[in-house]
């Protein structure tokens, strides 16, 4: 389990404007960051679901192929 702080909580550090810049930047980085690591592991898991768990959640084969083949910085 990973002791990084979560994408809202970094978020909600970011939009505090009495950061002063150095570390405003450093928090609009690691929000990015993280985004990018959330992107880059569900897209891992998703190409690894069965059909069964892909139509749960209104995929087919080819649209989890589509979307794992993605970059991590593709939104």
């Amino acid at each position: 389990m990973s002791h990084a702080l979560h994408a809202a909580q970094i978020e909600t550090l970011n939009s505090a404007h009495s950061l002063p810049l150095l570390a405003r930047w450093s928090v609009a980085f690691a929000v990015t960051v993280t985004k990018w690591d959330t992107r880059r592991r569900s897209r891992k898991h998703l190409i690894r679901l069965n059909d069964h768990l892909l139509a749960d959640i209104g995929l087919d084969r080819l649209k989890a192929r589509t979307e794992a083949s993605k970059p991590f910085w593709e939104d």
